[in-house]
């Protein structure tokens, strides 16, 4: 029998699938935007002289025809080829939205041996006035009126990357060769790195989407918008521009891709023909410019484009809107706890009663995410966020505990002393106590992971198996490095001394993290893991409730009830006849 494949590694790549996409959709949104009304409010002024104006050649509700062909030559003036001629259709209202300006035709192609071995086939449609033939050899042909365009149906792109990842035991049949990823690989995901030249593979594109864009604006002949400009059509004897042609692949995923080699015998091809508005075509070109801007700046990873646009695909649109609603919520809810949390630590005086170990264990657990992240080429900008997450969690060691550089050796040394709040009372050997029971269960489940992913997961080096291990225990039992705060919170009977703002906060964004365990598609393991939080944050909330409020303990700002009362004791009461009446 097999044995089992561990979840751990997809589930960390899932988590960051879904923080990468959660950062990246307010960007893409904002950009497209802005880019579409600065196009609209910040073109050049028309000039009122009509003779300075290109217009549309065609008007709305001119009859078209339509000539779809498939060839292998980019270049076609074979309209006599009846084989060639796949779609036909006649009467297609121009800019007229209803069901007979929209038509479509599902068939099936057969590619030759040429296409089979990497061969290109394009796809030559033609537009003409009802009437009129697309064909310029044809006596009736009327250059004005009849336009079309090329578009390639197989594109090109490299070869899936051979998995550098083998088992480090050498049991497995498969020890020294690389596992494919079967997956599509994205132009810019190719590495530089690699040795050897890069092997590119044809894909066949299923569905090919025509949209004639409903554009009536008459444009200035020498400032055409440059977001337009590049798709306009000029016809050269009067100046004016033919309907814009729009192959729209916004909606094409890379995974509906389908590979061409010998084995394929037919492919499937939907066809389509429609009307697109000039506001929604100008919206799918900005989404797909600001998709590239992340990708450039290392924002966004290759394939986080479709995943997004997956989302507004199948998901429900009142799903939708609440997940992004919750999504603000928790981004909020995210900022409040981050600040609150540096306050407490930037007012807090006294350790008595916080767990400094949790605190340096923190550390840890942040840093190695860091280095797992590093180590797996992730994209620079969570990298970015990991690492100052790593430096506020050192900067809390230095709140929590004395650092100091000793330089008695012959390289200085960081050492780490703690404070006499903290050690010169209970609290210091209560945290002993817990941490001591706590790393026996620890250090045995850190081992049982990294046992188990040694044998039956495959890792670059290993380096890479520590960190995966370590990783790995760090989101399945990173919620044990809480226990020793609730073991001090029992030892001392009191909670006075946390800090209850930034809690609350944290507690409201693991109920939102509790809805997205529901809606959202996720491993098993991940969806049990969400809901282990709870179980910390009710306990915690069972001893706030049990633990009355001790006013001689001090709370997160250093300061105590008793001291308010003395300060309160030493003032002078003012006699009753002193007092000032209006």
């Amino acid at each position: 029998m097999a044995p089992p494949v561990a979840a751990g590694p997809q589930r960390q790549q899932q988590q960051q699938q879904n923080g990468g996409i959660g950062q990246t959709i307010t960007g893409i949104i904002r950009i497209a935007v802005f880019w579409y009304f600065a196009s609209k409010f910040f073109a050049p002024k028309r000039p009122s002289d009509p003779s300075l104006l290109i217009s549309n050649l065609f008007q709305k509700g001119d009859s078209l025809d339509l000539w779809f062909y498939l060839s292998e030559q980019e270049k076609f003036n074979d309209f006599n080829n009846e084989a060639a001629l796949v779609w036909h259709e006649t009467n297609i209202p121009y800019a007229v939205w209803g069901p007979e300006s929209t038509r479509s035709l599902s068939m099936k192609y057969y590619p030759s041996e040429a296409v089979k071995q990497n061969g290109t086939v394009y796809g030559h449609v033609f537009f003409a006035r009802s009437g009129y033939p697309p064909d310029p050899n044809d006596p009736e042909y009327q250059p004005l009126f009849a336009f079309g365009k090329t578009y390639p149906v197989v594109t090109y792109l490299p070869k899936s990357k051979a998995d550098k990842r083998r088992s480090l035991l050498g049991n497995s049949k498969r020890s020294d060769e690389g596992e494919i990823i079967s997956q599509v690989v994205g132009d810019n995901e190719v590495d530089p790195k690699d040795v050897g030249p890069v092997e590119w593979v044809s894909y066949w594109k299923p569905n090919v989407t025509i949209n004639l864009v409903d554009d009536m604006t008459k444009y200035p002949h020498s400032s055409v918008p440059p977001n337009i400009a590049p798709y306009l059509n000029v016809e050269p004897s009067t100046g004016n521009y033919y309907p814009t042609i729009f192959f729209n692949e916004f909606w094409l995923l890379r995974d509906k891709l389908i590979p061409v080699n010998e084995t394929v015998t037919e492919l499937p091809l939907n066809l389509e023909v429609g009307p697109i508005s000039m506001t929604k075509w100008q919206l799918f070109l900005q989404i797909d410019q600001s998709f590239q801007i992340h990708r450039t700046y290392g924002s966004m990873l290759e394939g986080e484009a479709d995943e997004l646009k997956r989302v507004f695909l199948e998901g429900n649109p009142y799903l939708l809107v609440i997940t992004m609603v919750v999504s603000l919520l928790h981004s909020v809810f995210d900022f409040l706890a981050f600040k609150n949390d540096i306050q407490f630590w930037n007012k807090n005086k006294s350790m008595e009663g916080l767990s400094a170990k949790s605190v340096v264990v923190s550390f840890i657990c942040q840093l190695i995410v860091f280095l797992y992240l590093l180590d797996n080429d992730t994209s620079w900008m969570i990298l970015a966020s990991s690492g100052i997450g790593c430096c506020i969690e050192f900067w809390k060691i230095g709140k929590a505990m004395h650092i100091e550089i000793d330089r008695s050796g012959k390289i200085p040394m960081l050492k780490f002393r703690d404070r006499e709040s903290y050690a010169g009372n209970k609290t210091k050997e209560y945290d002993d106590l817990a941490m001591k029971y706590l790393s026996y269960v620890l250090f045995f489940l850190v081992a049982c992971s990294s046992v188990y992913s040694l044998m039956y997961e495959r890792h670059k080096s290993w380096y890479s198996w520590i960190l995966s291990s370590l990783t790995s225990c760090v989101y399945m039992f990173g919620f044990i490095m809480m226990c020793p705060q609730l073991f001090i919170n029992y030892k001392l009977k009191s909670v006075a001394h946390l800090p209850w703002r930034q809690m609350t906060y944290k507690f409201l964004n693991t109920i939102i993290d509790d809805l997205f365990a529901f809606v959202i598609k996720m491993p098993t393991l991940h969806r049990l893991s969400v809901f282990r939080d709870d179980v910390i944050f009710l306990i915690y909330l069972y001893q706030r409730w049990i633990y009355p409020v001790d006013s001689s303990r001090i709370n997160e700002f250093g300061f105590g009830g008793e001291d308010e009362q003395v300060a309160s004791a030493d003032v002078i009461p003012a006699k009753p006849e002193e007092k000032k009446t209006n």
